[in-house]
């Protein structure tokens, strides 16, 4: 029996269910960073999250019962889906990019643009916040936050506080390992709407930007399935653009998204045959191999803001011993 999607759950889901490999390896990769992790809690500890958190939703309309209630409903709808017991609190604010985010550890929040509200309809919407809903399920907000941080930041190193961090090499590390973690997301958001369709077609109307209702779905698709990174110039042209992009390229996206479709793991879980929160099966022996390309591509993005790997180990190493242990400190 089909149920309603209100009513759609997948009862303890993990999200190593639905992890992409490529996520899996970079944020492997990502873990092999001398001190990264302390940093990265380091910064949200001095408080650049409450600042974070304080601009964002400052200028924003909490969403719920008495505003949108329908999109409420559908972010409602995105938790339950995966099992989520707490839902957290729901944003708009006005901005002419079509774009969402999850930033806050302890208690994340997802800030919708207005621009994405306007384009999408109901099923675009939510695909959206089914992929947000992911970020939550996946741990993904500790790394994203700090990215979100260090980008809004952006001459940061000015800041007396955050002198010695080779913060361009932090940030495009991030990012490295962001766009990679957007792919497991575009996996749950099939599952939470059970319509790998409505998210193919959700990216292709974020990516156009204007007329919905006159593009045309499988011409996407088609371009999708025919996009290939290319060799020589091309690809060095491709590779250098995407260690300042946040998101994957959105062809790219929906290809990897339907081949995992139609690799029968998508039907799969949405049948209830998947992995259940807290038997995780140890990490396989054939992921060495992805994470050995993605060590390397952590690698490059360093070495694209002039350091390495054990340069930017000894960088936080030294920063984090200039710092008071209690912790104390500010924005700025």
């Amino acid at each position: 029996m089909t149920l309603p999607v209100h009513a759609y759950k997948l009862p303890e889901i993990s999200p190593r269910a639905y992890q992409h490999p490529a996520d899996r390896a970079a944020t492997a990769a990502l873990g092999k960073v001398p001190y990264l992790d302390d940093v990265v809690r380091k910064l949200i500890a001095l408080g650049y999250e409450r600042a974070l958190r304080a601009a964002s939703l400052g200028a924003a309309v909490r969403l719920g019962q008495h505003q949108l209630p329908h999109i409420w409903v559908l972010h409602r709808e995105a938790f339950n889906a995966l099992d989520i017991e707490q839902v957290p609190d729901l944003y708009m604010t006005q901005f002419p990019l079509a774009n969402a985010a999850t930033i806050g550890v302890d208690k994340p929040v997802v800030l919708l643009n207005s621009e994405l509200v306007r384009l999408l309809d109901d099923e675009g919407r939510r695909a959206v916040l089914a992929h947000e809903a992911a970020h939550v399920h996946s741990d993904h907000v500790l790394y994203q936050t700090a990215l979100i941080i260090l980008i809004r930041l952006g001459g940061a190193a000015r800041l007396p506080l955050l002198a010695g961090l080779p913060l361009a090499a932090i940030q495009l590390a991030l990012l490295e390992w962001f766009r990679n973690a957007e792919l497991s997301c575009d996996r749950a958001a099939a599952l939470v709407t059970r319509d790998p369709i409505a998210v193919c077609r959700s990216l292709m109307i974020i990516t156009a930007g204007e007329a919905a209702a006159e593009l045309n779905l499988d011409a996407f698709i088609q371009q999708a399935m025919d996009y290939d990174e290319g060799r020589g110039l091309d690809r060095l042209t491709r590779l250098t653009q995407d260690l300042r992009l946040t998101h994957p390229m959105p062809v790219r996206r929906v290809r990897e998204l339907l081949a995992w479709v139609r690799s029968g793991e998508y039907d799969r879980i949405a049948g209830g045959e998947y992995i259940r929160r807290g038997q995780e099966p140890p990490l396989r022996d054939e992921v060495d191999a992805a994470q050995d390309h993605y060590t390397k591509r952590v690698t490059d993005a360093f070495s694209q803001a002039g350091s390495s790997v054990s340069d930017v180990g000894q960088q936080l190493s030294d920063w984090l011993k200039r710092q008071r242990p209690d912790g104390e400190g500010d924005a700025g």
